[in-house]
């Protein structure tokens, strides 16, 4: 925290990492009184919360009525659901000591805690296991490299042993699990292909200026795309009938400002401009630059692509997945299920260089079949995995 301290000034996200966790206990003690139960979900960041989300919504669907805390550990996912509706209240969790632990459990006094996916706190977990709280994790996923199952990770086993459920995403996490002989493990699958779902079943039924752009063209829809990423498709889609809807994953005036000297070959639009439709009409790249709408936007594609294959892994793949739309990314996503499980089946292709790229775009423009293929295949798998939060629900609340 020290650490954090001295470079808050030079860093907007260190800066809300430090000033959020400001007189936070004073904070806990004078908004979260009284004996009646609570829930306390904790999400490491806005990701995860799109896991917790859907468990949430079909408990308090259901008649669950406790009050729920929710916690976040980055400002990216406080920042962002800080004013969520559905929780009593929302905060950042402390940083995880003895000390702030059992404090943090003495004002909060839980009826149960539910963690999400990998955020694991020593302190808080025993803690909570001292005090016999029942506490689960969903969508959980384990692979033989992390430091549960290495000779040094004792530590990391015991808290393993804090859960009273372990809710994971798939057989082979179950099964190193097993390995080390912990058996309160339930495969449920992964929440975030419910929350896809809700998503798409919610969204807009239409985008005036999407709608105009892409009149009459055959489009890609890109999103959550890096600098590296718009590089390489400027460079394959050079002489190809093909436009782009952009949704870059930072809106920044200086990303949207290098994107269009990216694309300075070919007519830019930017939909916060509020473009004319002869203008819409005349475009090739019709740049999104602005948060929010990227879920709404995958129908409009023939196909789609999926940012941050070549920084520190690729972003969700599953809301174009769900329009059952094949998928293309960069190569750094061997982390995620999904796009593991995508690509042996035939729905979702990695690639290195733009020339690779380039041999994708004309296949799937060219070959009606091929593109049918790969889209049936992307629906079918997210049809396929819906389910894991009525699991959840069914095993902890009988609902």
């Amino acid at each position: 925290m020290l650490g954090a301290r001295i470079a808050a000034p030079f860093n907007k996200k260190i800066s809300l990492f430090v000033m959020g966790r400001r007189d936070l206990f004073s904070r806990l003690e004078k908004e979260i009184k009284g004996d009646d139960p609570l829930i306390w979900f904790h999400c490491p960041s806005v990701g995860e919360f799109e896991q917790a989300r859907p468990v949430i919504e079909r408990y308090r669907k259901r008649g669950g009525n406790e009050r729920i805390l929710l916690t976040f550990f980055s400002p990216s996912g406080y920042e962002l659901r800080k004013n969520y509706p559905l929780a009593d209240w929302v905060f950042y969790l402390p940083m995880d000591s003895p000390r702030n632990a059992s404090r943090f459990l003495d004002i909060v006094k839980p009826k149960m805690a539910i963690f999400t996916k990998y955020d694991y706190w020593y302190f808080y977990l025993t803690g909570l296991r001292k005090r016999g709280i029942p506490t689960y994790i969903i969508s959980a996923i384990f692979r033989e490299e992390q430091p549960f199952f290495k000779s040094w990770g004792g530590m990391w086993r015991e808290m393993l042993r804090c859960f009273t459920t372990i809710f994971v995403q798939n057989e082979e996490s179950k099964t190193l699990l097993l390995w080390q002989g912990v058996r309160n493990v339930v495969v449920a699958g992964d929440t975030r292909f419910d929350r896809v779902s809700d998503i798409v079943s919610g969204v807009p039924s239409s985008n005036r200026i999407v709608e105009s752009f892409v009149e009459g063209k055959r489009v890609l829809v890109a999103g959550s795309t890096w600098n590296e990423d718009e590089v390489r498709i400027c460079e394959a889609i050079d002489g190809l009938d093909l436009s782009i809807v952009l949704a870059p994953h930072e809106v920044y005036p200086d990303h949207i400002s290098r994107i269009e000297e990216v694309f300075h070959k070919y007519k830019v639009v930017r939909y916060s401009q509020n473009p004319s439709e002869e203008d819409l009409k005349g475009a090739q790249i019709l740049v999104i630059d602005c948060i929010g709408l990227l879920s709404s936007l995958y129908k409009y594609g023939e196909f789609a692509y999926i940012g941050g294959g070549f920084g520190a892994g690729i972003h969700n793949i599953l809301e174009a997945a769900t329009y059952g739309r094949g998928v293309i990314f960069g190569p750094r996503y061997h982390k995620f299920q999904e796009a593991c499980d995508l690509i042996s089946l035939g729905g979702a292709v990695s690639y290195t260089t733009s020339g690779e790229l380039r041999e994708l775009f004309a296949l799937w423009l060219n070959n009606s079949e091929k593109r049918a293929q790969v889209s049936e295949i992307s629906g079918n798998y997210v049809k396929g995995h819906l389910g894991a939060s009525e699991i959840f629900l069914k095993e902890v609340f009988s609902l």
